[in-house]
């Protein structure tokens, strides 16, 4: 479970998705999220659905990276989707004690699980085209208007949130090397309760801890002895350009946006 995390990965390619601006690639992705939360029935959810599959098509993702995206939040899909199951209005169809579950406690659960999914999907294509140096210099860029409060917000933001996500990968194969090393050791990580679990996860989460600690300390000093002092007066080797593909691709999600108001209207008072 823990090596199917993808989220932070970077997978080199060609496509149109990946030789997009960085800036205009993050705008859209979190304008496709709002979307996402602005469909009311399940054509408009349809429409999302079938226009992520082309994105992720486009961006000639392997079918298999996305599945492992999904797989780590699985448990947390179908947990919420159960949990949205006893809160529908209607006729009871099933009843366990006080909970009941109707028709639209069972549309409502698929609808959220599948809204999950594609948050998800969405989420780890833009890490998956666009490398840690693109991603860093785009969140510097569009939050150039915080430099009204200090100068160095801006990328001091990015690259803090940048290294996060860098470093997700690190962390992981980390934990299965600490993982590895206490079952040689005869520890028990896999079998017994859910609570003996936790607890013997005790010597994993602190030599994890540990690691983590020493290797943010060798960061900071690779980056001081590499004079790094913040973004101010820092220039960029690349200048980067809004192009036509750029401006075809927000043609495209306005046309999206138009098309899910559209079938919301259409749709009202259906789920």
């Amino acid at each position: 479970m823990i090596s199917d995390i993808t989220i932070g990965q970077y997978f080199p390619g060609d496509s149109v998705i990946h030789k997009m601006d960085a800036r205009v690639k993050t705008i859209l992705v979190m304008a496709v999220i709002v979307s996402f939360f602005l469909c009311k029935n399940f054509l408009s959810l349809l429409l999302s659905a079938i226009a992520v599959t082309a994105i992720v098509a486009i961006s000639k993702t392997p079918f298999k990276t996305i599945l492992k995206s999904l797989k780590p939040l699985s448990i947390i899909i179908a947990f919420t989707a159960v949990l949205n199951l006893f809160y529908g209005d209607g006729e009871a169809l099933v009843t366990l004690g006080r909970l009941t579950i109707t028709a639209d406690g069972i549309f409502t659960a698929i609808f959220i699980a599948v809204r999950i999914v594609l948050l998800v999907i969405i989420g780890s294509l833009l890490t998956y085209t666009t490398t840690p140096t693109d991603l860093t210099d785009a969140i510097e860029r569009l939050m150039k208007p915080l430099k009204i409060f200090r100068k160095d917000i801006p990328h001091t933001i990015a690259m803090t949130m940048t290294i996060a996500i860098r470093f997700i990968p690190t962390l992981v194969e980390e934990i299965e090397k600490i993982m590895m090393a206490q079952k040689s050791r005869g520890a028990d990580l896999d079998s017994g309760s859910i609570f003996h679990r936790a607890k013997a996860l005790v010597p994993v989460i602190i030599p994890l801890f540990i690691s983590s600690f020493r290797r943010a300390n060798d960061l900071a000093y690779a980056m001081e002895c590499r004079c790094y002092r913040g973004g101010v007066g820092r220039t960029k080797m690349k200048v980067v350009k809004v192009q036509k593909r750029d401006y075809i691709a927000m043609l495209l999600v306005a046309a999206y946006f138009a098309l899910i108001f559209l079938l919301n209207s259409l749709m009202a008072g259906v789920i």
